[in-house]
C-alpha cells in the first residue's frame, strides 16, 4: 500500500474517527489531537496485514481516546466551575438524507446528551458512542476494546440504562427549537423581563461556562424567576460593538456573540412543551476558538 493511497483511506474514514474522538472527549482540540495520533500510528503500522482499515483506525481512535479521558478526568475534578463540552459547528448537510440518521447524530453529539456521559466510566462511553451514535455490531466493539462481547453487552445495556435515566427529556423538533431562540434572543436582547421570563418553565436550569478565564455563574442556576433574571443582565451587559449570529451547534439552534470577529459568547436552549426547560451558556475562551471567526 503506497503513502498515497493509506492517506486516501486515512482521510475517507477522518469524519467519523473525528465524531467518535470528539463524543468520547468532548473537546475538538482533544479529538483532533487523538486523530492526528491514530495518523501517526496508521502510517507507521504494516499496512499490508490490515483487512478491514475502517475498523482498525475506529479501534486505534477508541483506545487513544479512552487514554486521553482518563488522563483528562483528573484535571475536570479540580475545573473551576461547572464544565461544559466545547461547542461544535454541526453540518450535517446532503451526505445525510435520512431524517431518522439525522436525529440520531444530532442527539448523540447535544450539549445534554454529553454532559450524562461524562458520569460513564471510560470503557462505557467508548461503547456506547460507538454503538448508540455509529451503530458499530458488538462483535467490532468487542475487537476494538479487546473484550469479549457478552461483556460489551453488558458495558452497552448498564450505559444505555444510566443514559436513559439522567438524560433530559426534550422535544427535538427543529422548528420549533429555532422559534424559541429566535423569540428567546429578541426578549433578551431588545424585550422586557417579563417577556423573557414567559418563554421559560418554572424549573428550568441555566448551566454556564467561564472555566475560571471569564464571568460566568459557579453553579447551576434554577427557577424562572433566577434564570431570567441572570439572562437579562448577561444580555444587558453584552458589548454592544459586538455582532450576533444564530448557528448551528451540537445539532441545534445557538446563539453566538462575536467580539472582533471571533466568538466570546455561546448560548444554547433545550425546549420542552413549548417552553425552555435549559440553557447552556459557554465562555471559557479555550472552548471558544475553534469556532468560526467573522
Amino acid at each position: 500500500m503506497t503513502v498515497d493511497v493509506a492517506t486516501e483511506i486515512f482521510e475517507e474514514h477522518r469524519p467519523v474517527l473525528t465524531g467518535v474522538a470528539y463524543r468520547m472527549l468532548g473537546r475538538v482540540a482533544d479529538a483532533e489531537d487523538v486523530v492526528q495520533e491514530a495518523w501517526l500510528k496508521w502510517s507507521a503500522a504494516a499496512r499490508e496485514d490490515v483487512r478491514e482499515p475502517r475498523a482498525f483506525l475506529v479501534r486505534i481512535t477508541t483506545r487513544l481516546a479512552i487514554d486521553r479521558l482518563r488522563h483528562l478526568r483528573s484535571r475536570r475534578e479540580t475545573y473551576p466551575g461547572v464544565w461544559l463540552p466545547e461547542p461544535l459547528v454541526t453540518d450535517f448537510g446532503p451526505t445525510l438524507p435520512d431524517t431518522a440518521e439525522r436525529a440520531v447524530l444530532a442527539d448523540s453529539v447535544s450539549l445534554a446528551v454529553l454532559v450524562v456521559l461524562e458520569s460513564l466510566s471510560p470503557l462505557e462511553r467508548a461503547v456506547f458512542v460507538l454503538r448508540e451514535a455509529f451503530g458499530f455490531p458488538y462483535a467490532e466493539i468487542a475487537a476494538a476494546l479487546d473484550r469479549t462481547e457478552a461483556a460489551v453487552r453488558q458495558l452497552a445495556g448498564r450505559a444505555r440504562r444510566h443514559v436513559e435515566e439522567r438524560k433530559p427529556r426534550y422535544d427535538v423538533d427543529p422548528a420549533e427549537r429555532r422559534d424559541l431562540t429566535e423569540r428567546f434572543l429578541a426578549a433578551a436582547s431588545g424585550g422586557g423581563i417579563e417577556q423573557l421570563l414567559s418563554l421559560l418553565a418554572p424549573d428550568v436550569r441555566l448551566v454556564s461556562d467561564g472555566g475560571g478565564r471569564a464571568k460566568a455563574a459557579r453553579r447551576v442556576i434554577e427557577t424562572a424567576g433566577k434564570v431570567g433574571r441572570f439572562l437579562f443582565a448577561v444580555a444587558g451587559a453584552l458589548d454592544p460593538g459586538g455582532e450576533i449570529r444564530v448557528m448551528e451547534l451540537n445539532g441545534g439552534p445557538a446563539v453566538v456573540h462575536f467580539i472582533g470577529g471571533k466568538a466570546d459568547t455561546v448560548f444554547q436552549i433545550e425546549v420542552g412543551q413549548g417552553v425552555i426547560q435549559c440553557a447552556y451558556i459557554i465562555r471559557n475562551p479555550d472552548k471558544l476558538s475553534g469556532l468560526p471567526v467573522v
